[in-house]
């Protein structure tokens, strides 16, 4: 939904940075991207050292996405 919200604010050819510790993102950003024809410009992991790893929250996911043009 905040994607969704970002990617109408934006002009076309914005970047939008997203950061999570879902690691659902890993599957659902590329297919937001895949579908809507944005492009999903890059993406990378690293440990978060504030997660829990009994709540899933170990890993921070960052995407960079650019909003299509027109």
């Amino acid at each position: 939904m905040l994607l969704h919200r970002a990617i109408r604010k934006a002009d076309g050819g914005d970047h939008i940075e997203i950061l999570a510790t879902d690691p659902a993102t890993t599957r659902d950003i590329p297919n937001f991207c895949r579908h809507l024809g944005h492009t999903l410009v890059e993406k990378s992991e690293q440990d978060n050292p504030e997660g829990d790893s009994d709540n899933h929250t170990d890993i921070l996911y960052r995407y960079v996405v650019q909003k299509k043009q027109g």
